[in-house]
């Protein structure tokens, strides 16, 4: 089991686009199943100790600067004893600031940031780890998070429509509905689609049912609410679908999580 050891909070100029950084700690070997947060993230090895990402049938040496995508599926990890990660969580509409794709290029996918920036990305993780501090590492990334920003220079006209768009389906208490999106926003279902898949990754429909999900599975961890309860008050209709799209996301049922 990880351990969320510390968190910390972005800088003025990045609180916009920036939810949160914390550290990551694992004080033993473990295979850890992750679930879709919503968020694309990037996760930062401090410890240099050695991850395998495990997708299917497929596993991979997980870098040392890892940008990962949204994910709509379960994946694991093996994860050493000793492994510390700096992670920053980008608010979901604006990850695409920082990263000169798509975002939808990220989805479902654990990317080399060094892919992304070459050598610029090996300078800053060299100048990172040679701070001693963890609150100076954080101001170093937050340099260079910084630096990605002005030089990326995406339309911030949009950048706002899509935080709007995000917030509207975020707080959607009913099923969610494309058309009414469309016309309360008064864009059309085609173009909403295109900001999602360029700016978030994933479909608001796809977005909805993340958020949904992870609000269930809090309230799972959390509360002692029936399942039932818990399935009528995030918006299924019907616990058959809960664990349908629940166990999409985690490959458990809801009941096998509640007892972990």
């Amino acid at each position: 089991m990880s351990v969320r050891d510390q968190v910390f909070f972005p800088s003025e100029t990045l609180k916009p686009f920036i939810k949160c950084y914390w550290t990551c700690c694992h004080p033993a070997d473990v295979l850890e199943v992750m679930y879709p947060s919503g968020s694309m993230e990037l996760c930062i090895d401090i410890s240099t100790c050695d991850t395998v990402r495990h997708r299917g049938d497929r596993s991979m040496k997980v870098p040392k600067l890892e940008l990962l995508g949204h994910w709509t599926i379960p994946i694991k990890a093996a994860i050493k004893k000793g492994n510390t990660c700096l992670i920053t969580r980008f608010h979901p509409h604006a990850s695409s600031l920082f990263f000169p794709n798509a975002a939808s290029d990220f989805t479902n996918e654990s990317i080399d940031l060094c892919d992304v920036f070459n050598k610029g990305s090996n300078d800053f993780y060299d100048r990172l780890m040679e701070q001693r501090s963890l609150q100076q590492k954080i101001t170093v990334l937050e340099e260079f998070l910084i630096q990605r920003l002005i030089m990326n220079r995406k339309s911030h006209h949009q950048l706002k429509l899509v935080e709007d768009l995000c917030n509207h389906v975020y707080d959607e208490s009913n099923p969610f509905n494309i058309q009414n999106l469309s016309a309360r926003y008064g864009f059309s279902e085609r173009y909403i689609q295109k900001l999602f898949n360029s700016w978030v990754g994933i479909t608001p429909q796809k977005f909805f049912a993340v958020q949904r999900f992870n609000k269930s599975l809090e309230l799972i961890r959390s509360s002692a609410e029936s399942l039932t309860s818990i399935a009528f008050e995030c918006g299924y209709y019907d616990q058959a679908h809960f664990i349908k799209e629940f166990k999409s996301y985690t490959g458990l049922t809801p009941t096998q999580v509640k007892m972990l």
